[in-house]
């Protein structure tokens, strides 16, 4: 598996400082058990890669943009979207390996945090985080000074304080009793982390290996845009939505007073 190069620049930050050079890292294996091949499935006629590579790539806020993956389809499509292709090791495309294991063995290969001061992790299965959602989460995670940060989305409808298990026998086991006497406008506002888009300081990676390090915070983004794809279901339900934000040409929808005119 050959490589490709992305030469880019660091994106702009909150107040319009230069950002410290940042390393976008896309874990994108191809063993996928749920939903087989599902990075290089099509969506809306397009693989599911494609949409992160271009987000990143649109954004402004990396230096260089690399695709990780054992997979030849993959690096071709990573390739020919515009990203640079790192070869990953088998050890680390197996089922139970964690996406920051990945992401941390791709900063290493590259030089580390003395290279890469700020590193971003951009899961492919995301694929409806755009360009926009990355830099502002970027300015976010600058403003704040955090070490680490991760996409949220709301439950929504869902109510996450009502959570129960389901044994086998059909008892159910509430996860937080005390919610179930309460309102669920009463119970406190509930996330639950997208593998859109997560920020750390790559010397506090280096040392947590894991982007839920201490103090890490949680930036916001709409359930649409934080859709995770791990099943047929999913790619149907973001293939829905891009329909209704583009139409069926591909083509972003006029607001409704350009529709009528």
């Amino acid at each position: 598996m050959t490589e490709a190069r992305h030469d880019g620049s660091p994106g702009p930050v909150a107040g319009g400082a230069a950002a410290p050079a940042a390393l976008a890292v896309i874990p994108a294996r191809g063993g996928s058990k749920r939903l087989p091949r599902k990075n290089v499935l099509p969506l809306a006629g397009r693989p599911l890669l494609e949409y992160t590579v271009n987000a990143a790539l649109g954004s402004g806020a990396f230096e260089r943009i690399v695709v990780s993956t054992d997979d030849d389809e993959i690096a071709t499509v990573a390739r020919a979207a515009g990203a640079e292709v790192l070869s990953r090791p088998a050890a680390l495309a197996d089922d139970h390996t964690p996406a920051s294991e990945v992401t941390l063995a791709a900063l290493t290969a590259l030089g580390g945090s003395a290279r890469y001061p700020v590193i971003a992790q951009l899961m492919p299965n995301c694929p409806l985080r755009d360009a926009n959602d990355v830099r502002s989460s970027a300015a976010a995670f600058a403003a704040a000074n955090a070490a680490f940060q991760v996409s949220v989305a709301p439950f929504g409808y869902q109510v996450a304080w009502w959570a129960m298990t389901l044994a086998a026998n059909g008892e159910l086991e509430p996860l937080f009793p005390e919610a179930l006497k309460r309102r669920s406008q009463d119970l406190p506002p509930s996330y639950c982390p997208s593998g859109a888009i997560w920020w750390a300081k790559s010397a506090a990676l280096e040392t947590a290996r894991t982007f839920y390090g201490p103090g890490v915070r949680g930036e916001p983004l709409t359930w649409e845009h934080a859709i995770d794809i791990d099943e047929e279901a999913d790619l149907q339900l973001a293939a829905v939505i891009l329909r209704g934000k583009f139409g069926r040409q591909g083509q972003r929808r006029a607001p409704p007073q350009q529709q009528r005119a």
